[in-house]
């Protein structure tokens, strides 16, 4: 059966709005005639964002099906134990600002860094450390690209009764145009109108689900009924042991410093007091948004306790406690939690193809070499050949797709993490070590993930991380001395 019509409105016009935007950024991009800086405007919005916008763009960047689905249907099955978990996210802007911000921003523009392996090139003076990361982030976006493509086209079928197809469809033509259209500024304007939805989303599925379970007491108490370890820091059966918990500091905590996405936003804003204010700002908000979530999938449990599968407690939520037009305005949330994600790899990968690769090995770094017109054309070209591969590959949707997403994320935190950390602040840290650590990185998460030995519930990414440092330290030490960037 599938939804009232006035539930797809809302969502129809969200995805309008966001193409909209893509318009209005195109015109801005188009300003500078020069080729250096339509690629600045293009893939980082002329580093201009304000305080508000950067927060927002990080935070939306960061979040995804998992911040918004996943992770409150997980914690609709292990309870409380989740919603503490997942609080270790909180300083995910406060820490990306604070530990890369002002040192990555001076060094970016020094040398004119218009992405993170420009910087990685200007810093380390490989062509081995460029080609493996150009190559890693573009195996490990598409791959993370895929299950966004996917969920947000299973997310549509779960709460419209509509096609899988028509919510690819919608979804994905949706955010490779406004990508390919408006570039960076359109992302991260459009980021922070996703943010604002996804805020404003869980604050009123929280308060419904508080209210159709009869008060936050009510709730927790049915939660107890149901089973004793919904309410304990370890949850069911001890389903998130401490060993797990220690991990998650890593994996969403340090890990964080190694997403691409994330750090690349350090490039691009106005001045220090927007970065002060985005560290603030974006700490608090990121904070509120990822406690609301998860504490509606965790008391939803009350209120809806048979779901068989957690991931449909916050579609169902929606659809039972709101009426179709604002269930459908409240579904853009999740819908923009992905699209948020999605269009920042999307514009990455683009960028590894066009200016780390195209343009420093082509052009030789002199991008005036071709016409302005050639240059935007070629990163339109190579923006929606990367998002039409991606749609393409979700039409047969493959299973674990969870897993995929993890895999992903852990293999963008194992290859670029030590690399653009040691880079900043070790001044000895050298090409042998930043290729050293990369491919020990890179080999030891696909080794851990595959063979899946018994760890005591530590996850992968702890060993990989430390392996990756023993290595970079290695190298470098061999590798003799290397100067810092001019």
């Amino acid at each position: 059966m599938k939804t009232p019509l006035m539930t797809i409105i809302p969502v129809v016009v969200y995805l309008v709005l966001s193409f909209a935007v893509a318009l209005w950024a195109r015109r801005r991009t188009s300003m500078d005639g020069s080729s250096q800086g339509f690629l600045e405007d293009y893939f980082i919005g002329g580093r201009s964002m304000g305080g508000f916008v950067l927060a927002m763009s990080i935070i939306a960047s960061y979040t995804s099906a998992s911040s918004f689905v996943g992770g409150p249907g997980v914690a609709y099955s292990l309870g409380l134990s989740w919603v503490l978990l997942a609080m270790i996210q909180v300083p995910t802007t406060f820490l990306t600002l604070g530990v890369l911000g002002k040192r990555f921003a001076i060094m970016a523009r020094r040398t004119r860094s218009v992405t993170i392996t420009d910087f990685l090139r200007a810093r380390y003076q490989s062509d081995a450390v460029v080609i493996l990361c150009s190559v890693a982030l573009l195996v490990f976006f598409m791959a993370a690209m895929l299950a966004q493509f996917i969920g947000g086209a299973r997310l549509f079928q779960a709460v419209t009764g509509y096609p899988y197809m028509v919510g690819l469809v919608l979804f994905g033509i949706t955010v490779v145009l406004y990508t390919v259209v408006g570039g960076f500024r359109a992302v991260v304007l459009t980021d922070a109108i996703q943010g604002i939805i996804m805020v404003v989303a869980v604050v009123v599925v929280l308060l419904g689900v508080v209210e159709a379970g009869g008060g936050m007491a009510k709730c927790v108490a049915t939660l107890k009924e149901i089973d004793p370890g919904l309410i304990t820091p370890t949850g069911p059966d001890n389903a998130v042991p401490r060993p797990f918990i220690l991990s998650f500091w890593v994996l969403v905590g340090l890990g964080i410093l190694g997403l691409p996405q994330t750090t690349q936003r350090c490039m691009a804003y106005r001045d220090s007091r927007a970065m002060h204010d985005a560290m603030i700002m974006g700490t608090l908000i990121i904070g509120f948004l990822i406690l609301c979530a998860h504490l509606a999938g965790t008391l939803g449990r009350a209120v809806i306790p048979d779901l068989e599968v957690g991931d449909l407690a916050m579609p169902t939520l929606i659809l039972e406690l709101l009426s179709p037009f604002w269930a459908g305005v409240f579904i853009a949330g999740p819908l923009a939690a992905i699209m948020s994600t999605v269009d920042s790899m999307l514009l990455l990968a683009s960028a590894a193809i066009v200016k780390d690769l195209y343009v420093h090995y082509v052009l030789k770094d002199d991008a005036s070499r071709v016409p302005t017109a050639s240059l935007r054309k070629m990163s339109l070209f190579a923006t929606g050949v990367i998002g039409l591969l991606v749609f393409v590959a979700a039409i047969e949707p493959p299973d674990l797709l969870v897993w995929i997403n993890l895999f992903a994320f852990g293999g963008l935190e194992a290859v670029f993490l030590w690399p653009i950390i040691l880079g900043l602040y070790w001044e000895r840290a050298n090409a042998t070590g930043a290729v050293c650590s990369i491919l020990t990185g890179a080999s030891t998460f696909f080794a851990l993930s595959i063979l899946k030995p018994d760890m005591g519930g530590i996850h992968a990414i702890v060993p990989t991380t430390a392996a990756a440092l023993l290595a970079f330290a290695a190298g470098t030490l061999l590798g003799g001395r290397s100067d810092r960037i001019p």
